[in-house]
């Protein structure tokens, strides 16, 4: 059976299955997916699997910076032990080591450089070699050493950081060469829901930490809670290689008539060869521009968010430690949902021909910088108003979700044969926005307490507008020249 997608040529007539009608360029059909499995389908299971992994890469990511609360010794600056009978159990359930406050730092930033280190390696190799054996095997990796993060703190603080280093490259490579996936999985009107279904496990995994490792610790002690998690990961990476194929051509289990309707959707824009990287016109390419200052705008609003979140709270509401973990979780948890009703509405406005791709994409991106620039600014001013504070905390990261059905997914439209190589580069655009994003937050904080969350929110907010006017003006959603070349020898 047949399956049509009319993907650039307005002129080219499709066959539906479903009315087994031909469709001409006056009738704005793209897709006739109605007769092959929506939502309780393969494709949205693997997707649902991704999700569960970033969930997974996630919370072994961020659960040490709630553990480091009880791993450090802040009582006794002397580390003298105290030879009480409680004490010294305690003291086996949850041991304590004397680390300086930069050491802490250094260990908690030791992912961080592993993660922004293997970006661009991945997304090379991504497009060459085996998706599936590259995640699979670096979710391995990131678990076994998070299963080793409480002996190697018992050796030396030196192993931690080298742990926790390898650990942040092995996310990484998770984190980047997923994208990979949705070049062969995701038919074009399905991934917005197909992506945000799987990224929003980088929302989810923050919240599930925020609510159970406290918990973990006072009850069992902060080894276990490294412990759960690397084992979780272990066993999610056996389901990962029986699960998962890098081409639903070999899947033994997906049905034939979603194997077809993936592949003929995707006919015109898969390719089996692999050529150079065309740097020099990525380079070049506006678009490519646009997607990495989107995400260095992105980015930049993220990590302030992520990270003072919790001393912004502690600041303006005077509530305790636990208040504080719930209040600062609960944007997580409306991020991820908003996540995936942002890729549920994006493709519906792209199956009904209610908008263009790039209009969708260019929606959702205005949406997703303009919203928490606004709900932002007004934080500061209703510091007399408890609710007040955490409904629009909420709100910024809720909408800030925008972006999973815009500019985040936009490589995807413009070059999906090179989508997990320009994905990696964004990323790092990313990463450099953060690093600068929380940098000069912290000076702020410093210099100015007064006035400080003035300054970050409306800083926050005139970069959102910067690189949303940048967006808009030059982004496109049609595949690039640079990026057809193989198409057309295929055809």
């Amino acid at each position: 059976m047949i399956y049509g997608a009319k993907l650039g040529n307005p002129k080219k007539s499709i066959l539906c299955k479903v009315e087994r009608k031909v469709f001409t360029e006056e009738e704005e059909i793209t897709f006739c997916s109605e007769s092959v499995p929506g939502f309780c389908s393969f494709r949205y299971g693997l997707s649902f699997l991704v999700h569960c992994c970033n969930v997974i890469t996630t919370a072994q990511r961020t659960c040490l910076n709630l553990t480091m609360v009880v791993m450090v010794n802040s009582t006794d600056p002397h580390g003298l032990p105290n030879t009480s009978t409680k004490k010294l159990l305690d003291n086996i359930k949850n041991p304590v080591y004397n680390w300086s406050p930069d050491i802490q730092g250094i260990i908690l930033s030791s992912t961080f450089y592993g993660f922004v280190i293997i970006q661009v390696p991945v997304g090379y190799f991504s497009g060459i070699y085996s998706t599936k054996k590259m995640i699979g095997f670096a979710l391995c990796l990131s678990s076994v050493l998070s299963l080793l993060i409480p002996p190697a703190a018992g050796i030396g603080v030196a192993w931690v950081i080298v742990c926790r280093a390898v650990q942040g490259a092995a996310q990484g490579i998770v984190g980047t060469a997923q994208f990979e996936i949705y070049v062969k999985w995701a038919p074009p009107l399905e991934r917005g829901r197909l992506t945000s279904m799987s990224t929003s496990g980088f929302l989810l995994g923050p919240f599930i930490v925020l609510l159970v490792t406290g918990v973990i610790c006072e009850s069992l002690g902060w080894p276990m809670v490294f412990y759960i998690f690397g084992a979780c990961g272990c066993a999610l990476c056996l389901l990962w290689f029986i699960l998962f194929y890098d081409d639903p051509k070999d899947h033994p289990c997906i049905s034939i008539s979603e194997k077809e309707y993936i592949t003929s959707s995707l006919v015109q824009q898969v390719s089996s060869s692999r050529q150079s990287l065309p740097i020099k016109a990525m380079l070049k390419s506006l678009p490519v521009w646009a997607i990495s200052i989107g995400s260095f705008t992105f980015f930049w609003s993220h990590i302030i968010m992520t990270l003072y979140t919790p001393l912004f709270i502690n600041s303006t509401l005077r509530v305790n430690i636990k208040e504080n973990g719930f209040l600062s979780s609960l944007p997580y948890l409306f991020a991820w949902i908003c996540g995936n009703l942002v890729g549920q509405l994006s493709d519906f406005f792209l199956t009904r021909n209610i908008l263009s791709v790039i209009a969708v994409r260019k929606l959702f991106t205005a949406a997703g910088f303009l919203l928490p620039a606004i709900f932002g600014v007004c934080l500061p001013h209703l510091s007399s108003s408890f609710y007040g504070i955490v409904i629009f905390l909420i709100l910024v990261s809720a909408t800030g979700s925008f972006c999973l059905g815009g500019v985040l997914i936009n490589g995807l439209d413009i070059a999906p044969r090179y989508f997990g190589f320009i994905k990696a580069c964004s990323t790092l655009s990313g990463m450099l926005g953060g690093l600068i994003a929380s940098t000069l937050t912290g000076l702020i904080l410093r210099q100015d307490p007064e006035s400080a969350w003035f300054k970050t929110f409306i800083l926050m907010a005139a970069i959102n507008v910067t690189g949303l006017i940048f967006y808009l003006i030059v982004a496109k959603a049609e595949i690039q020249d640079w990026a057809k070349e193989r198409q057309h020898t295929r055809l």
